[in-house]
């Protein structure tokens, strides 16, 4: 992460001060974390992406009479808590109890998703759903985050691309067995198949999460001092505005296919999972790249590349190859989002051993973006208002892109051929 004219004790650079002397940067325990990590995303960002399947099923058979915006909200709350619970995981996992954090995140996951199979009412989902699986999806994500960067240095976005591209496998698996399966054995026996997947995926992180140690520092739940750093501000509150846009075409293209644009059931659907098929490849080769050229660099490329695929949503309206293309094309670039996020945070993090706790901080931030996002979308749609949805999603993919590149400039300044 250094350019050639920045000195390795450079403060602005920590994964190369010397705790990083040590980071071995590869071999099988460090692949077999990543391999944890990409099983953690599976079934915590996985079951988000896929939530657009819930969105439609609910809102036409199981719960007709709950409006489109209040239908997000279970979504909504699911993908909140998933980051705002980092800011408590954060520290738990800085103590060294990576594996307490996975084994609590995996039961409350599975048990979320066995209980939703037997929720019929607006309520039953939001506690099922909502809430037991959001809490429990935020304690398997901290760990899957904030262990790559600590066995990695010059590979680690790469790492980190591989481990986030769980999410994206997880949003093409998790709405197709559903739909296939859903019309054969029912919506509660569908359910109940997703829960036994996330259950015997997130065995391995289970078995095979290790925690490597750092220096001890004092540390706190919440370290507000982290935000008198201007990089570190700045870059939160890229997470919030860009996290407000970023996930509103997976809640809402399968629904935008059928209505607005009139295509046949099946392809609608389907959608959602090509959307996330790109977002394999978006979480994998942005990785790639910025190990060579700095992941603020590519982050805020690929930011700006799907913010302008949101304004140009607008004009794809019945063109079914167009909106295929136009899906796999948002889900590559929109994937750097979630992907590089955690690359960066520890890039700028001065203290390996409070990297948990920031990252936490990160997310608890971005949650809310989040958790207003979609809503804000399903009020839109419910008025009819496509045009309106759509330019909300480009415009705050807009100034999260915008955001980001104000952290560069905060970490390198006005230097283009800087490394960042």
């Amino acid at each position: 992460m250094l350019d050639h004219k920045v000195k390795p004790q450079s403060k602005e650079f920590v994964l190369e001060n010397s705790p990083a002397s040590t980071i071995p940067n590869g071999g099988f325990t460090a692949w077999l974390q990543v391999l944890s990590g990409f099983m953690c995303f599976m079934s915590a960002w996985g079951f988000v992406n896929a939530f657009g399947v819930f969105q439609d099923f609910y809102s036409s058979a199981l719960i007709p009479d709950v409006s489109n915006s209040d239908i997000s909200w279970i979504g909504s709350i699911q993908a909140f808590l998933l980051c705002s619970a980092t800011v408590f995981a954060g520290p738990v996992y800085d103590y060294g109890h990576p594996r307490f954090l996975i084994i609590l995140g995996t039961i409350l996951v599975v048990f979320g998703m066995m209980m939703t199979s037997l929720c019929s009412e607006y309520w039953q989902l939001m506690l099922a759903q909502g809430i037991c699986v959001g809490l429990g999806a935020g304690c398997l994500f901290l760990p899957s985050i904030a262990i790559v960067p600590s066995y990695f240095t010059t590979k680690k976005a790469f790492a980190m691309g591989i481990a986030a591209s769980g999410s994206s496998l997880g949003g093409v698996i998790y709405p197709i067995v559903f739909h296939r399966l859903e019309p054969q054995i029912g919506f509660e026996w569908a359910t109940r198949v997703l829960g036994f997947i996330a259950f015997g995926t997130l065995l391995v992180p289970c078995s095979c999460i290790k925690a490597r140690t750092f220096p001890k520092t004092r540390r706190k739940l919440l370290d507000f001092a982290a935000f008198k750093e201007p990089a570190y501000a700045l870059f939160n509150l890229a997470s919030f505005v860009g996290f407000t846009g970023l996930y509103i075409p997976f809640f809402y293209i399968s629904a935008y296919a059928s209505e607005k644009s009139g295509l046949d059931e099946t392809l609608s659907f389907y959608l959602l999972p090509i959307m996330s098929a790109g977002s394999i490849a978006g979480r994998i080769v942005p990785g790639l790249v910025a190990d060579r050229v700095g992941a603020l660099n590519v982050l805020g490329f690929c930011t700006l590349c799907a913010s302008t695929l949101g304004f140009c949503w607008i004009a794809i309206h019945h063109a079914a190859g167009g909106l295929i293309i136009w899906a796999l094309l948002y889900g590559a670039l929109s994937g750097a989002f979630v992907s590089l996020q955690p690359t960066t945070i520890a890039s700028i993090t001065k203290d390996l051993g409070t990297v948990g706790g920031r990252m936490g901080m990160n997310t608890f931030c971005a949650s809310f973006g989040i958790l207003i996002g979609t809503p804000i979308a399903g009020l839109l749609v419910e008025s009819g208002n496509w045009v309106g949805m759509q330019v909300f999603a480009g415009a705050t993919l807009l100034g999260g892109a915008l955001l980001v590149m104000a952290t560069r400039i905060a970490v390198t300044g006005l230097s283009v051929s800087v490394k960042a």
